[in-house]
């Protein structure tokens, strides 16, 4: 497993978002939201970051996802609606923003 670590130059602040150019190039850029920067943060500062695969935090979304597949197919096997009530009440309120108004 390789991490991939990254040198990066705050160029500019925006309306809330960093741009990070990428060196040694700085020809890619990153967006990123300020408020996720440290609080001393400042346009023409330097960052460090290592980019890793958060293994064990993977296999647990992975684990939810399929017991939701499997809800959803074991539910449609059944021949009940693939979505929970919550759904449902979206939907609804979706269909009464189609009827025709006069």
């Amino acid at each position: 497993m390789r991490n991939v670590n990254l040198l990066l130059t705050v160029d500019r602040i925006e309306e809330g978002m960093a741009v990070l150019l990428v060196r040694p190039s700085e020809e890619r850029y990153i967006l990123w939201p300020v408020a996720d920067l440290p609080s001393d943060c400042r346009e023409g500062d330097l960052l460090s970051v290592t980019v890793e695969v958060a293994r064990s935090e993977t296999e647990v979304a992975r684990e939810r996802v399929e017991n939701l597949l499997h809800r959803l197919l074991s539910k449609n096997q059944a021949g009940q609606p693939a979505h929970d009530s919550q759904d449902q009440g979206q939907d609804q309120d979706q269909d009464q923003d189609e009827l025709p108004r006069d």
